[in-house]
């Protein structure tokens, strides 16, 4: 998770005054209007400028160690901020495949140089990263990468194409896993690296998607040179490396519960608006949807109390996963049922960024349902990202419930 090496707080921890502090800054510098999407070269270049005001007030990282540009905070410190920062429908991090899946690998299984290296212009966002796994025939099958790394003097050559790596039409790194040893098994042999995405050999081929926004690219490698310096873990072991960037990417930092508690408050509120007190069916769903975002905050208070006491997000991820991914849908669903006819107005502002929709102020009719219309789509994506909702069941049968394969 984005937190790293915090502590779980406690009694003495000014948890109540963090909170005032992170929720008056917030109310003082959030944009009154939603930026460029993020998925376009003004959007990234606006969200990069908010990434430097975060970073100037010691924000965007605040469970990391100082020295990175962190506060040292505890865990319980990092959920309130998410928390706060939803609930004020701030824009979305461009940074996020950095500060929440890199950065939690790192702080597991990189360098001391490597954490003094790459993550201070992280967290400014100096330096965006992107996520290079996908491959064409290698998706929620990661294990079928054809990607290679060749060993060279120095370093490695890397070689093949990566698909569907998120913010790499703009991000100026990326990261991802290349058999290095051909012939091993599938889930052997395998190297964790990072490289620049304009070196030498490397070409970036944006996806335009049907809105015309480039969230995706596709990255082809043609041997890239990168230093024996930008390797995670030791080589060959990448798998294992993989798998701790996955259960955060699954767990509770890609999708922090204050997500799903700021769209929960929404729809009680919209629910209110607009709802029909004749339709107990409706009105129950309404509830449903807003215990299950309570659910989830509780219980990722209770892992992040387990991380911060030295233990580690594993299989068990994967029941999370599934549960934010079907609870995003759910949220969304039920709110565009409540809208009715209204449901299906486009909303006004084509640019405004997908992943907080249902998180915005309404603006007249069409901004209210454009944005839960623009989030439920955006929403129908989280059971397959992170790895197949269908992958991740298996993974549950298997690894916790121990049943046969």
């Amino acid at each position: 998770m984005n937190p790293g090496p915090g502590g779980p707080g406690g009694p003495g921890e000014p948890a109540d005054g963090f909170r005032a502090e992170v929720r008056d800054w917030l109310a003082a510098h959030v944009p009154a209007r939603p930026l460029p999407s993020v998925d376009t070269a003004e959007g990234f270049a606006a969200h990069r400028e908010w990434e430097h005001e975060l970073a100037a007030a010691r924000l965007s990282v605040v469970s990391w160690p100082a020295a990175y540009g962190g506060r040292d905070a505890p865990l319980l410190h990092w959920l309130i901020f998410e928390e706060e920062y939803y609930a004020a429908a701030a824009p979305v991090r461009v940074g996020q495949n950095g500060l929440f899946l890199l950065a939690p690998t790192l702080f597991a299984h990189g360098t001391a140089e490597q954490l003094d290296r790459v993550l201070p212009p992280m967290a400014t966002a100096d330096e965006v990263w992107a996520q290079a796994w996908s491959e064409p025939d290698a998706g929620s099958d990661l294990a079928s990468i054809r990607a290679t790394a060749t060993a060279a003097d120095g370093g490695w050559l890397l070689s093949g194409t990566k698909t569907w790596s998120s913010r790499a039409a703009f991000a100026d790194k990326a990261f991802g896993l290349f058999r290095s040893e051909p012939g091993a098994q599938r889930h052997s042999g395998l190297t964790y690296l990072m490289f620049d995405l304009r070196a030498p050999g490397v070409t970036v081929r944006p996806i335009r998607q049907l809105g015309g926004r480039t969230g995706f690219a596709e990255i082809f490698l043609d041997q890239v040179s990168v230093p024996a310096a930008d390797v995670i873990g030791e080589p060959g072991d990448g798998w294992r490396v993989a798998m701790s960037t996955a259960s955060h990417e699954r767990g509770m930092s890609l999708r922090s519960p204050g997500r799903f508690s700021a769209a929960a408050a929404r729809l009680v509120e919209l629910w209110r608006q607009a709802g029909d007190p004749a339709n107990t069916a409706l009105r129950d769903r309404v509830v449903d949807a807003w215990i299950g975002a309570q659910a989830y905050r509780l219980h990722t208070h209770a892992t992040a109390a387990r991380v911060a006491a030295g233990g580690s997000l594993g299989a068990e991820s994967s029941l999370g996963k599934v549960f934010w991914s079907e609870l995003d849908v759910t949220l969304h669903e039920t709110a565009l049922d409540l809208l009715g006819p209204r449901a299906e107005l486009a909303s006004p502002e084509p640019d405004r960024d997908p992943g907080l929709a249902g998180n915005l102020e309404p603006d007249g009719d069409a901004g209210l349902a454009g944005r839960w219309l623009d989030g439920y789509l955006f929403s129908l994506a989280g059971p397959i990202y992170a790895g197949t909702n269908e992958i991740q069941r298996t993974v549950i049968a298997e690894r916790l419930l121990g049943l046969p394969r």
